[in-house]
C-alpha cells in the first residue's frame, strides 16, 4: 500500500508491503538516488515479514516543495528518521544500497534508538579511502562536466569512475572518455540540469564525512556489506574503509553493486542469493 508524508520541504512517498512477521522488525529498504522500484525484487524475498521502500526526496514520485537543488546525507537522515516515526512500529532493520547507505549512515550517528540493524552495502564514502583527494577530485570533475555539458558527458565519466578498479589516478580529468551513444545516451545537451543524481546527490553524498564517534558509540548493530564482484571499485573500497574505521569486518555478498536487482533498470545480480546472505546477516 503507497503513503505519503510531507515533511519540511518535500512529501514523501512509501509503499508498506505489510506481513505477519512475528518478532521481526519491520525492514525498510532503502537507496539514493535509487527509489523504491529498484527494490522490488528484493523485497519479494521477504515476504515473512514488513517491508518498506520509499522514494528519496526529489527522486521519482516524491516531491521537492523547497525549491531546493540539492540533498545532503543529514537531510535524508532527517526524512528518513520522520518516515520511521511515521510507521509507528518501534525500530527498523534496514538495508541500505550505494548512496542509501550513507543516508542510513547519517541516520544511526543521529537516531541509533530507530533502526536496531543497518546493512550499509558498498557505501561510497569517497572521504574515508586512501586516494580520497584524488576521488574527490574526480567527482568535482563529473559534475563540472555534467553543469558544462549535460547529463550525457556526465553521466559517462560517472560511469568511467565508478567501474574503476584502485587508486583513482590524478589524471583522471585528462583521460579520454566514450561517446555516451556507446551507453545508449545522447551527447547532445537539453539544457536541463535536474538530474537526481549528478545534479541533487553527487558532491553532498560522496563529500560526507560519517560520524565516526557517534556510529561506534550507537546501539545499533552496524553491518558493512561489499560485492564479490565489485573488488577496486569506489563503492567497494569505501565499503571496506568504513568497516575499518568501526573495527569490524565487512561482509562479502553475492554479485556486485547491485546484486539484489532483478532486471531493474535493465541489470540483473544475483537476487535469490543476495536475499539469502542478507537474511543471514540479519538477525
Amino acid at each position: 500500500m503507497s503513503h505519503t508524508l510531507e515533511v519540511p520541504g518535500a512529501v514523501l512517498h512509501y509503499d508498506v508491503f505489510s506481513a505477519d512477521g512475528g518478532d521481526h522488525p519491520v525492514l525498510l529498504l532503502i537507496g539514493s538516488p535509487m527509489d523504491a522500484t529498484g527494490f522490488a525484487t528484493l523485497a519479494k524475498h521477504f515476504t515473512d515479514r514488513t517491508v518498506v521502500t520509499y522514494d528519496p526526496r526529489g527522486i521519482a514520485r516524491s516531491t521537492r516543495t523547497d525549491g531546493a537543488t540539492e540533498s545532503t546525507p543529514d537531510l535524508h537522515a532527517d526524512d528518513l528518521h520522520r518516515l520511521i516515526d511515521a510507521l509507528g512500529t518501534g525500530p527498523v532493520d534496514i538495508f541500505a544500497s550505494s548512496g542509501g547507505a550513507i543516508n542510513a549512515l547519517a541516520l544511526v550517528a543521529r537516531y541509533p534508538e530507530q533502526v536496531r540493524t543497518l546493512v550499509a552495502h558498498e557505501p561510497p564514502a569517497l572521504t574515508v579511502l586512501p586516494d580520497r583527494e584524488q576521488a574527490l577530485a574526480a567527482v568535482l570533475d563529473i559534475r563540472r562536466t555534467y553543469e558544462e555539458s549535460g547529463a550525457g558527458p556526465g553521466m559517462v565519466k560517472f560511469i568511467t569512475a565508478v567501474g574503476l578498479k584502485g587508486e583513482v589516478p590524478a589524471n583522471f580529468a585528462d583521460l579520454p572518455m566514450p561517446d555516451p551513444a556507446q551507453f545508449g545516451m545522447s551527447a547532445d545537451d537539453d539544457g536541463s540540469r535536474d538530474d537526481a543524481l549528478l545534479g541533487q546527490n553527487l558532491l553532498t553524498c560522496t563529500h560526507y564525512e560519517p560520524d565516526f564517534d557517534a556510529l561506534r558509540a550507537a546501539s545499533t548493530r552496524i553491518v558493512l556489506g561489499v560485492g564479490a564482484e565489485s573488488v577496486g571499485e569506489m563503492a567497494h573500497r569505501g565499503g571496506l574503509a568504513v568497516a575499518e574505521r568501526l573495527g569490524t569486518e565487512a561482509v562479502v555478498f553475492p554479485s556486485n553493486h547491485g546484486g539484489f536487482l532483478g532486471g531493474e533498470y535493465g541489470m540483473t545480480g544475483q537476487p535469490e542469493a543476495f536475499a539469502n546472505k542478507l537474511r543471514e546477516v540479519l538477525p
